[in-house]
């Protein structure tokens, strides 16, 4: 399970790692680029039942920690899944990865 610390190191969003990797591309992209969105995500076992949403800006700190020391293999199709709906209005909505065929 790898952490997104957003703003201070006290708030803490938890993913597992694979995605993790998928959103820090995808949320790198953005920043880059100056632009802000949010991203929302279905809450996980273990959490209170609901879902989350959180807006990104390039002014507010950010840092990504993996449990996995070894970097994962990027799937293409889920990056092009994320920033598309990154681009669209309703922001990134983290969805459970597809199989790569």
């Amino acid at each position: 399970m790898g952490t997104m610390f957003y703003g201070d190191d006290s708030t803490a969003l938890h993913f597992e790692d694979r995605a993790l990797a998928h959103l820090k591309v995808v949320i790198a992209t953005k920043l880059r680029r100056g632009e802000s969105f949010t991203i929302s995500w279905v809450h996980g076992p273990g959490e209170q039942r609901g879902r989350s949403t959180v807006w990104i800006s390039p002014s507010i700190p950010l840092r990504f920690v993996f449990d996995d020391p070894e970097p994962t293999t990027l799937n293409p199709r889920y990056l092009d899944q994320l920033a598309t709906s990154a681009n669209s209005s309703g922001g990134i909505q983290l969805i459970d990865e597809d199989p790569v065929p």
